[in-house]
């Protein structure tokens, strides 16, 4: 093997390492994205209830002010 097909591996096998770092690092972050939006969905639905419940109290205080049941 000459020098210059020794130059060309290495090139090869060091384009393969950055490809590899970069195919990691974007699966990182998809995990990151994932997660952050698993935690909004839990914070807006736990919101949600809690406007429902609110509601049902606001209803129920009126029902009862109104004397209706």
């Amino acid at each position: 093997m000459n020098q210059n097909q020794g130059s060309g591996m290495k090139q090869s096998y060091q384009a393969g390492q950055a490809k590899g770092q970069a195919q990691e690092k974007a699966s990182q972050m998809m995990d990151k994205a994932g997660n952050a939006v698993e935690s909004c969905k839990d914070s807006m639905q736990e919101a949600g209830q809690q406007m429902k419940a609110k509601a049902q109290g606001v209803c129920d205080a009126a029902k009862d002010s109104t004397g209706m049941k």
